[in-house]
């Protein structure tokens, strides 16, 4: 019989490089928002993939960036502190890109004793030349890792850098229930559906300003009942967001509605309203409330 591993894995790279995509594929499930905009993910999200004999830990995290505003600098530290939890850590990158978004952070990889792997992610967007320069690029400049081409979006070998992981897992019962498959609670899942509709619907500086709190979730049998405040910075945002008659809120419930209830099984009933919460991005008390000093 073979003996039980388990294992933390964290994700970390520039951001789109791919990696919300990389974790849905192995967990099976949607758990990251995925959009073409920089800044996505902005909390640590876990994945918990179960076997007979493993349990997989993956964390999603922000996408690498120089900070400009105190959000964002407790994004960087999920990333930190998701590096400083991990039993093995996945590097990914795009094809032809070069450097992380933070030299510091790039030293302190080059010195982590846990296995490192490096995911050369888009392939399917590239020749074979640039992966090449690629692999040797990434060779001389991390050469403890272990470095595997990949396309996280097409599904080229995903499954044998997964299998690959399960190897590197140490022995060790389970952290979480077998039958759970992350941390998060169900209103967090509510939030970022309704985020990712104001990301693939809104431009400029609007999705940047944005957080959304679900502040009631009520369930019953047939249906969940659902109310959450959209916050922005300033009044113009707010009509922007609200749109003419209300056109733009109603068109965000409608698809986040549409997500959540393939994701929660039920029929949705979902009430959006917006505030304004001024300068929020920088304001510790309302970063704490939204959950982002870790």
């Amino acid at each position: 019989m073979k003996k039980h591993k388990s294992g933390f894995v964290t994700i970390i790279g520039n951001p789109n490089v791919g990696k919300s995509t990389l974790m849905n594929a192995w967990v099976g499930e949607r758990l990251s928002i995925i959009t073409s905009k920089a800044q996505t993910t902005r909390h640590r999200i876990l994945g918990i993939i179960n076997g007979k004999d493993f349990q997989l830990v993956l964390s999603d995290t922000p996408g690498v960036i120089q900070p400009n505003y105190q959000m964002q600098t407790s994004m960087m530290n999920f990333v930190k502190g998701a590096i400083k939890d991990a039993d093995a850590l996945i590097y990914i990158v795009e094809v032809g890109k070069k450097k992380i978004k933070d030299e510091d952070l790039l030293s302190r990889i080059k010195k982590i004793k846990i296995p490192l792997i490096v995911l050369i992610n888009k392939i399917d967007k590239s020749d074979q030349k640039t992966l090449n320069t690629s692999i040797d690029y990434w060779k001389k400049e991390l050469p403890m890792a272990e470095i595997f081409p990949l396309s996280a979006l097409t599904g080229f070998y995903v499954e044998e850098v997964f299998n690959h992981l399960i190897s590197k897992l140490p022995i060790s019962p389970p952290f979480y229930p077998k039958d759970q498959l992350t941390d998060k609670p169900e209103r967090f899942f509510v939030n970022e559906a309704i985020r990712e509709q104001i990301l693939n619907n809104y431009y400029k500086e609007i999705p940047y300003a944005v957080e959304v709190i679900t502040e009631s979730f009520e369930e019953n049998e047939k249906r969940i009942l659902i109310n959450c405040v959209i916050f922005v910075e300033r009044e113009s945002q707010k009509g922007i967001l609200i749109g003419h008659k209300g056109s733009g809120l109603k068109k965000v419930g409608i698809g986040a509605r549409k997500f959540l209830q393939s994701f929660f099984g039920k029929k949705i009933n979902i009430e959006l309203y917006v505030k304004v919460n001024k300068n929020w991005r920088n304001n510790i008390s309302q970063l704490k409330k939204f959950g982002y000093q870790n």
